[in-house]
């Protein structure tokens, strides 16, 4: 990538796919405009595969929409379980679980999501056109929490990894343990593998019809 156009991604926003197609991956965020990933020299740019911007990206619009959509849940005494944003058949979603006691209804999800509707018009900080969704956790619900781990220990979960990891992304099997960093299950031959949870995108309860 040449000098000028370094800068030009450096600057502007409009540059961003340009970037891209140098093999360069830019996230402009709104405080600043970074490279994410190995560190190329003494300043602070970085340089990152595809698919590592991807869910860097994905995180950050995850981590912004949750602090604006928690101080909503508190207010009217739900929890908020999980934020999500994933592409599907080729369309983004920003999906959003909230929980309470004795289950949330269809009324719940309105007034939550009326509130979160407001604030993405204003702030606009997810550049791809995307469709957003509030909704209870139901059966898929994930393990996010010190508690839903707890609860879950003995229970059938799958997971779903980032990356390969012995070819596949994703894995079913009995919660057997975890901590802060790890998780760890059984698997149908009755060997254990264990996952850092930095590698996992989603862990929830399985489906059991």
């Amino acid at each position: 990538m040449s000098k000028s156009l370094k800068q030009n991604c450096w600057k502007s926003r409009d540059n961003f796919e340009k970037c891209l197609d140098f093999g360069t991956f830019w996230c402009y965020t709104a405080y600043s405009c970074i490279v994410i990933g190995r560190r190329v020299n003494e300043s602070s740019l970085f340089f990152v595969d595809k698919e590592e911007f991807y869910i860097v990206k994905r995180e950050i619009y995850e981590a912004k929409t949750e602090a604006f959509l928690q101080p909503i849940v508190d207010e009217y005494g739900f929890e908020l379980v999980d934020v999500e944003y994933v592409k599907e058949g080729g369309t983004w979603y920003l999906r959003s679980y909230i929980d309470k006691p004795g289950g949330i209804t269809v009324d719940d999800c309105e007034m939550v999501s009326r509130r979160l509707s407001d604030i993405l018009d204003r702030e606009d900080y997810i550049d791809e056109a995307y469709i957003m969704e509030v909704s209870s956790p139901g059966l898929g619900r994930p393990l996010k929490k010190e508690k839903d781990f707890k609860r879950s220990l003995g229970e059938e979960v799958e997971i779903r990894t980032y990356r390969m990891v012995d070819k596949k992304k994703e894995f079913t099997g009995i919660l057997k343990s975890y901590d802060e960093k790890t998780v760890t299950i059984e698997l149908d031959d009755t060997t254990e593998k264990t996952f850092e949870k930095g590698d996992i995108a989603l862990i929830r309860l399985a489906f059991d019809f």
